[in-house]
């Protein structure tokens, strides 16, 4: 039987991208319940690739009741619907064999991955006053995406003087910003941006003289973005709910460093269980950022496990 439903969790505090806010993160939990073991998973729909709560049930609710997991890899596309699912079985397999996902998957155990923590877009002062209460932090990603950010950028950078610290613009810059905010960004120890222009409008991006590692990620989905990417983007961001699940994210992570490039491991605003499978794909990553959960007011049961700047792979209680 699979059975999806609803769930909200709400925000410690509004979440501001350059995009727009939210004060609540909305996801999908699948249960996936066979010969009495059941697994589950978590995908969060994204209004950027139009995907709606409603859209994504349908599509999972379209499946056959005893797919599997590869069968399941040619029925849907990639995105927050076959994410779930994939994730789901994969939780479902390790119950019924007693094992590890990651033994499944013929991985070696995962360890304790340091993650990023995310600063929303806000005012100068306010994020000044977010970047010094987490400046502790080993690394901080800051929302950009207007015309107005070096300010911003320069208030993070002396809130957190000794933070490593990536940009995410979410599309939300032109070329001419880009480049301007470019100059800065040596001056202000910036170790990588990620998706600085409209993925539809990167092709500026070629032959551009990078300072810093550029990251693909709405411009990147699965493996068959990867043709779209070459002189472009340094980096590929690997979301679960972009590939479609973590048989395709393991493969799309195998293709992009075959290719030279570098790995983030990213997530959409969801919760430890949407996190727990992306902690298998972020060992050995050169950029983890799995905190959502940290920005949630409330959480699954049995969250993941953050300390030090460290996101801890899930127990079995959790998922996997």
């Amino acid at each position: 039987m699979i059975k999806v439903t609803p769930d909200s969790f709400k925000l410690a505090e509004a979440f501001t991208i350059s995009r727009g806010s939210r004060t609540q993160s909305d996801v999908l939990t699948v249960r996936i319940t066979r010969d009495g073991v059941t697994g589950w998973g978590e995908c969060l729909p994204y209004k950027r690739y139009a995907e709606t709560l409603e859209s994504v049930t349908a599509q999972i609710n379209s499946l056959p009741e005893g797919i599997t997991r590869m069968e399941l890899q040619e029925a849907l596309p990639a995105g927050a619907a076959r994410n779930a699912v994939d994730c789901a079985l994969w939780d479902l397999e390790a119950k019924k064999a007693g094992k590890r996902v990651w033994e499944m998957a013929g991985l070696s155990a995962p360890k304790p991955e340091v993650t990023a923590y995310t600063l929303s877009l806000d005012t100068v002062e306010k994020m000044r006053e977010k970047a010094a209460k987490n400046a502790h932090r080993p690394v901080l990603k800051i929302k950009l995406g207007t015309p107005d950010d070096i300010p911003r950028l320069e208030a993070v950078r002396e809130g957190a003087p000794k933070a490593k610290i990536i940009l995410d613009a979410n599309e939300g810059w032109e070329m001419e910003t880009f480049l301007d905010i470019q100059k800065h960004l040596l001056r202000l120890n910036i170790a990588m941006v990620e998706q600085p222009l409209p993925a539809a409008a990167d092709e500026g991006l070629m032959g551009v003289e990078r300072l810093v590692p550029i990251c693909a990620d709405e411009a990147c989905h699965d493996r068959a973005s990867m043709a779209h990417l070459k002189g472009k983007y340094d980096m590929i961001n690997i979301k679960l709910d972009k590939t479609g699940g973590l048989t395709e994210a393991l493969s799309l992570r195998d293709v992009a460093l075959s290719e030279g490039y570098k790995v983030m491991v990213g997530c959409m605003l969801g919760s430890s269980l949407g996190m727990a499978p992306a902690t298998l794909v972020a060992q050995g990553a050169a950029i983890v950022d799995l905190d959502a959960p940290l920005l949630l007011a409330e959480d699954r049961e049995q969250p993941l496990y953050y300390e030090d700047g460290k996101v801890y792979p899930p127990e079995a209680s959790l998922w996997g």
